[in-house]
């Protein structure tokens, strides 16, 4: 899926201004300014758009989760993946909001979105695992769609 679409997903979701997202990112030890988030947030076909690459997304996934369950010094940062995958950002969304599995049947249901508990733990399985499964572009997009619902009201 494209970054941006999954930035534009949770600033809407969590009501953020661009200088919030910026703050989430230098969270997890990346400075970029407000004019660069300003255009990654653009629609594609918007003057100034500019694509969100990897290294950027995989700072403000895990700045959002430093930001949603806060820093702790004990403990690592979770590394910066060199490619994210719908996967990782399922995975870390996970996280972010501390959700169970039951919490993400919930998300999936009330978006009339059917997956099955055995689907859903294939996609958080480590590549190369028999049952590893790969998170495909729907099946995000209907997460984030039923966990802005879930927080938005």
């Amino acid at each position: 899926m494209i970054n941006t679409y999954t930035l534009r997903s949770v600033r809407y979701m969590l009501d953020l201004s661009d200088a919030q997202m910026v703050q989430i990112i230098k969270l997890a030890d990346l400075d970029v300014s407000v004019a660069d988030m300003a255009c990654w947030l653009k629609k594609e076909d918007e003057a100034g758009y500019k694509a969100c690459d990897d290294r950027v997304m995989g700072h403000f996934l895990n700045g959002l989760i430093f930001f949603r369950r806060g820093k702790d010094e004990n403990f690592p940062a979770p590394e910066i993946e060199p490619r994210i995958t719908n996967n990782i950002v399922l995975k870390k969304l996970r996280i972010a909001f501390e959700l169970k599995d039951t919490d993400l049947l919930d998300i999936y249901k009330s978006v009339d979105f059917r997956v099955s508990k055995p689907e859903l733990s294939a996609v958080f399985r480590k590549p190369g695992h028999k049952n590893y499964r790969e998170c495909g572009d729907q099946l995000l997009r209907y997460f984030l769609k039923g966990l802005t619902k879930r927080l938005r009201g």
